[in-house]
């Protein structure tokens, strides 16, 4: 079954929705720029209330390698989710200082992406139409990838069922799909969760 991951949750109630909902993964946004962005101490007090089973991902772009596995480390996240232009030797250099999972994002433009997401070192790749853009890009062109991978990008309550049914990925990222307004909407977070989970039970 095609797993799911909320991200960009910043508030109590949030969590609370996720608790409720038990997604596999839910994202915490360390990127200082994104509008969703909070601190590692607010996420430690979040990361407290959420439900044991829920594997929070920490988002970052082009941060200190050494910082990401502090927080790795200390347990404050579970994955780091690496949105940058972090390569290969980056991800090796992390992986030097913590045995926690990586995912590296690809921005989906062109076969060569494809290729680049294939070969990468990262234990996961997420597949996205850019930085947090909100669109859906072309998949056609990730038919025949072979690893696993999180499919993001302009998903929603109204198109993931769909996209679950072609794509088979191995999970779901969803951030402003599940918004209004620029907070989370428990009424869309709890429709993405439901339309993920009837196309699995087909």
């Amino acid at each position: 079954m095609t797993r799911i991951k909320l991200c960009g949750l910043s508030r109590v109630c949030d969590i609370e929705m996720a608790n409720h909902l038990s997604p596999e993964y839910i994202g915490f946004v360390f990127a200082s720029k994104s509008k969703r962005y909070i601190s590692p101490e607010k996420a430690e007090g979040l990361k407290r209330l959420l439900k044991p089973g829920i594997k929070a991902a920490g988002v970052f772009v082009n941060e200190n390698p050494e910082k990401i596995a502090h927080l790795l480390n200390i347990g404050l996240i579970d994955i780091a989710q690496l949105h940058g232009s972090e390569n290969e030797a980056y991800i090796t250099h992390l992986r030097r200082m913590t045995d926690k999972p990586v995912i590296k994002a690809f921005c989906i433009q062109s076969a060569d992406d494809i290729m680049a997401a294939e070969h990468c070192a990262a234990d996961l790749v997420l597949l996205d139409s850019g930085a947090g853009t909100g669109m859906v890009f072309n998949w056609n062109l990730i038919q025949n990838i072979t690893r696993p991978y999180f499919l993001a990008g302009g998903l929603s309550p109204g198109n993931v069922e769909n996209a679950v049914a072609v794509l088979h990925p191995f999970a779901v990222d969803v951030s402003s799909g599940i918004e209004s307004g620029g907070v989370k909407d428990q009424a869309k977070m709890a429709a993405f969760v439901a339309a993920v989970r009837k196309e699995g039970k087909v």
